[in-house]
């Protein structure tokens, strides 16, 4: 029997259907264009399916657990916790299967929106064909949408390719949770991962081959730091791994000397490759398009267009920042560009991004260092937790808020380590993206007691110096003189 050939035509062309495709197909078919939408995998993409919702639902049940085990601060006693893996996996699924409608087939196709299964490949510069066993589907369009996102990269150590191993992909399936969990990188990815499974009751051993989480300021990475430590997570930086091998008890990670150094081995049931991501570019036939492209992603303009100026990229794919937020945000540069024609340009930097460990991390603009090689003269305004009063009672006082400002009060950046440091700093990228000076941070009114007074305390310790002078007690006793 023949392979069918079907064709059709539309306004956009949407390859990949995760966060940021979606909100691409959503959006321009509500406004009046017809949408095509390619997806050869889960609908949801991997945020929803192996990333950001499973992760996080895993975090809070070990953020749960751990809870239990501490309540002893509040004079509440406790008895165990007891670890239903079961329930710990089902709980996890179960939230990915709340969210699904939201992103399933059906509801796009209720939107109008033309959903083609399968694998899209370029075959010119302004088609695509996804091939299937029974019909093949040709698409023409006026523009094309690349949202393929990104997968774990597996680096190449020796016997990996032995040895069953787990990236974010595969670690959310149970059933039973590990004994010790070997994590082999210390990224967000990495770090989340591992307190996750500490509070859920496994050993934890992570092997870095530089600095735990490289991206955030270190001042701040020492806060969350210690409470591994204190989670008895055993982290060894500068980790150079010489092989991978099968073992009775499941893995075994050999680790060289380097400088003289003594070689060792750990033994672990379970293995987690969390080293990075690799952009989703292979087997699209990209050269057909006149697309340029790399390992490391497709490369775009500001406008997020490629090399091919009816194509545009974003998301994961496009490289740099690999968030869920950030391919929203890019959804609706292309919206714009594609739609309205309007010269819309990607601006990142306020993008914030978040560590979900607890205390969480978060950070959005440059670090002290980067401020430092930017500009040169700033000043460091600091502000500890322990010093705010809902901090106090809910027994949350290790964190601090840390805001990079120029001489004249123009915000730089701002980095959070502490109890819900990715709510906290909405404040500072508000601040960023309006260009509100420190100013009219410490003038707003914080309701008491919320952590959020942290926020306001910090910005108005820019002007402590100036406000407690010498200065200003020379000012206030010459008034003091007219009654």
């Amino acid at each position: 029997m023949a392979n069918k050939t079907n064709t059709l035509s539309v306004d956009i062309c949407v390859i990949g259907a995760g966060a940021g495709g979606l909100s691409v197909a959503a959006g321009a078919s509500q406004m009046g264009a017809s949408v095509a939408l390619i997806e050869s995998g889960k609908m949801g993409g991997d945020c929803l399916n192996f990333g950001c919702v499973p992760s996080k639902a895993m975090l809070a049940a070990g953020h749960a657990a751990e809870a239990v085990r501490r309540a002893g601060r509040f004079g509440v006693g406790a008895v165990g916790p007891t670890i239903d893996a079961k329930g710990v996996y089902g709980h996890i699924h179960s939230v990915i299967a709340a969210i699904e409608p939201n992103d399933s087939v059906e509801r796009f196709e209720g939107m109008g929106v033309t959903v083609v299964r399968g694998v899209g490949r370029f075959i010119g510069r302004r088609e695509v064909e996804v091939g299937g066993e029974a019909a093949t589907t040709r698409i023409t369009a006026r523009r094309f949408v690349i949202a393929t996102g990104s997968r774990p990269f597996v680096p190449p150590i020796p016997g990996l390719d032995g040895v069953d191993y787990h990236t974010n992909e595969t670690i959310f399936q149970g059933p039973e949770l590990p004994d010790h969990l070997i994590v082999i990188g210390g990224g967000p990815i990495g770090i989340e991962m591992a307190q996750a499974h500490r509070h859920l009751g496994a050993r934890v051993t992570v092997l870095e081959m530089f600095s735990i989480m490289p991206k955030d300021d270190p001042e701040l990475v020492a806060v969350v730091r210690r409470q591994l430590d204190e989670d008895g997570i055993d982290i060894i930086e500068g980790a150079a791994i010489t092989g991978v091998e099968k073992s009775s008890a499941g893995v075994t990670v050999s680790l060289g000397g380097g400088d003289g150094g003594q070689t060792r081995t750990i033994e672990g049931s379970h293995l987690l490759v969390a080293t990075g991501r690799r952009a989703n570019v292979d087997g699209m036939r990209l050269e057909a398009a006149n697309i340029s492209a790399s390992p490391k992603g497709i490369e775009v303009d500001a406008r997020l267009r490629t090399t091919n100026k009816h194509v545009f990229a974003i998301g994961d794919v496009a490289g740099g920042l690999q968030f869920t937020h950030v391919a929203g945000y890019h959804a609706g540069v292309v919206i714009k560009n594609a739609l309205f024609r309007w010269p819309a340009k990607a601006d990142h930097r306020f993008v914030p991004w978040v560590t979900f460990t607890s205390p969480e991390l978060a950070q959005v603009g440059l670090t002290e260092a980067d401020a430092i090689k930017e500009h040169g003269d700033i000043r460091v305004l600091r502000w500890p937790y322990h010093e705010n009063d809902r901090a106090q009672a809910e027994a949350a006082t290790d964190g601090m808020v840390k805001v990079v400002v120029t001489p004249k009060g123009k915000i730089l950046g701002c980095g959070i380590a502490g109890a819900r440091a990715g709510e906290l700093i909405q404040t500072w990228v508000l601040a960023m993206s309006q260009n509100i000076k420190i100013g009219a941070v410490a003038q707003m009114i914080a309701p008491y007691p919320t952590l959020g007074e942290v926020s306001k305390r910090t910005a108005g310790s820019f002007y402590t110096p100036s406000l407690f002078s010498e200065r200003t007690r020379k000012i206030v006793g010459f008034l003091r003189r007219f009654g």
